[in-house]
């Protein structure tokens, strides 16, 4: 019987999933909440009242843009957290907490914060985005967007997505569509030109969509349902993955042909083929809940957590 139990244990072990371990690493100044890639750069907004501009090929850290501390209920000063980041040409967009839930709206440009949005305007902003240079979308904990000129300061349109609360969303290569995830499951589309509804994606994910990734007519989601859900918007087609844990990070390669998603409980990721739905590999060294999956291209992807270490990896 002995002898029995060890060849299973033999047997196991030869087939236990093989992690691939990082290429490279990358420090942040605190918890990493949003990351972007641009022109060689990573742009990681943090916990701690400031977004990081990392070098990619050097792992320099160029620049620190710090943005104002906040009071609590204490009437302490603390950090404030940076929800996101983006940039175009020369500007850098920074939407960070404001006292009373709210949030604040920051342009970075020529070594300077611009204040766009500040605590008066009331807005519990969750993300924003650059439509254009002078366009920003904004999307509200109350599952709202809005479009909002940055000359004229003021509203060009503002829609209520849906009655759930907002998870996410993602624009498309021409930020000429938006897909926004909320905790109901679905998936809605929307026009960023008029706020006009153009279709919803439902039946896959049952819960809470974590975040949602969205390249080459491939969308994909991170659910709380513990299902990673493959869309395929240009044939129609659509599939889900489960694993045994909650899915809080999700992350398409440019072609939308790669997928990866953190896919256990010791925050590996793991990478499979949206076609042909073979995993390529599984991706360790992940030390706390994954915040954000990055690809570089079609063979390399950056791993954000809720720690200061930003991972890359390669696929072979």
């Amino acid at each position: 019987m002995r002898v029995i139990i060890l060849m299973v244990l033999m047997a196991l072990s030869l087939f236990a999933t093989k992690l691939t371990s990082p290429i490279a690493k990358y420090s942040a100044s605190g918890a990493v909440v949003d990351m972007i890639v641009d022109q060689g750069l990573i742009y990681c907004s943090t916990d701690v009242s400031s977004v990081d501009i990392i070098d990619l090929k050097s792992k320099k850290r160029l620049k620190q843009i710090k943005v104002d501390k906040i009071k609590d209920f204490m009437g302490d000063l603390v950090d404030a957290k940076v929800y996101s980041v983006d940039v175009m040409d020369e500007k850098i967009l920074i939407l960070s907490q404001a006292e009373q839930g709210y949030r604040r709206l920051y342009i970075h440009e020529d070594g300077k914060n611009r204040l766009i949005i500040d605590t008066d305007a009331q807005l519990s902003i969750a993300k924003a985005k650059f439509l254009d240079e002078n366009t920003v979308l904004l999307a509200l904990l109350g599952d709202e967007l809005i479009s909002y000129d940055l000359k004229e300061k003021k509203q060009n349109w503002r829609v209520q997505v849906s009655g759930s609360k907002f998870s996410n969303f993602v624009l498309n290569e021409k930020r000429s569509k938006v897909v926004v995830a909320d905790e109901s499951g679905d998936l809605q589309i929307v026009a960023t030109k008029d706020g006009k509804h153009l279709k919803t994606l439902s039946g896959q994910n049952l819960d809470n969509v974590f975040q949602v990734d969205y390249k080459k007519g491939i969308i994909a989601t991170a659910g709380q349902d513990r299902r990673v859900v493959v869309y395929d918007v240009v044939d129609g087609g659509a599939y889900y993955k489960t694993t045994h844990f909650l899915i809080y990070s999700v992350g398409l390669s440019p072609s939308g042909r790669r997928v990866a998603y953190s896919s256990d409980e010791n925050n590996n990721v793991t990478v499979f083929n949206t076609k042909t739905k073979a995993v390529l590999g599984t991706f360790g060294g992940n030390k706390m809940t994954l915040s954000s999956i990055v690809f570089l291209n079609e063979n390399e992807f950056l791993v954000a957590t809720d720690a200061n270490i930003i991972n890359r990896f390669k696929i072979k």
